[in-house]
């Protein structure tokens, strides 16, 4: 049994979930399919499944962020395979993104792009030949 067997839920933070909300929602094309209720001041938490394999994106109100995690902008970049990273990159200004790293080549088959949302995390977008196979060969395989 391998160690780590994929990607389950990637969790965001924000300060005003509401707004983060609505920008994921405008961004991704979709509402939250789950939202939870924190002690009656509104969602505490939205998630959203996206993609070709339905990945888990969680938002997260930042007053339940555990002890000692940056509030600050930044953290790890978490790169979402795409088509055209640079139409990607252009959505993502002018929906309000600011440039983190513009469409730097990584290699063959390989190119990524990042911004900090306007809610001060770190969202990768890339082109990556290996996803592509491995989805060719999960619908060969159907």
């Amino acid at each position: 049994m391998t160690f780590m067997r994929g990607m389950s839920t990637i969790n965001l933070w924000a300060d005003d979930l509401r707004a983060a909300t609505r920008w994921y929602s405008e961004l991704l094309g979709v509402e939250p399919y789950f939202s939870s209720e924190a002690a009656g001041r509104g969602p505490g938490y939205v998630e959203y499944r996206i993609g070709d394999y339905q990945h888990e994106l969680g938002i997260i109100d930042r007053r339940f962020a555990p002890p000692g995690i940056a509030t600050s902008r930044g953290g790890a970049v978490v790169y979402w395979h795409v088509d055209d990273v640079a139409g990607a990159l252009s959505r993502l200004l002018a929906q309000g993104a600011e440039l983190l790293e513009g469409v730097t080549e990584r290699g063959p088959g390989f190119v990524t792009a990042s911004v900090i949302d306007p809610f001060g995390n770190v969202l990768g977008v890339m082109f990556n030949r290996h996803y592509l196979d491995v989805l060719g060969a999960r619908d060969a395989a159907r």
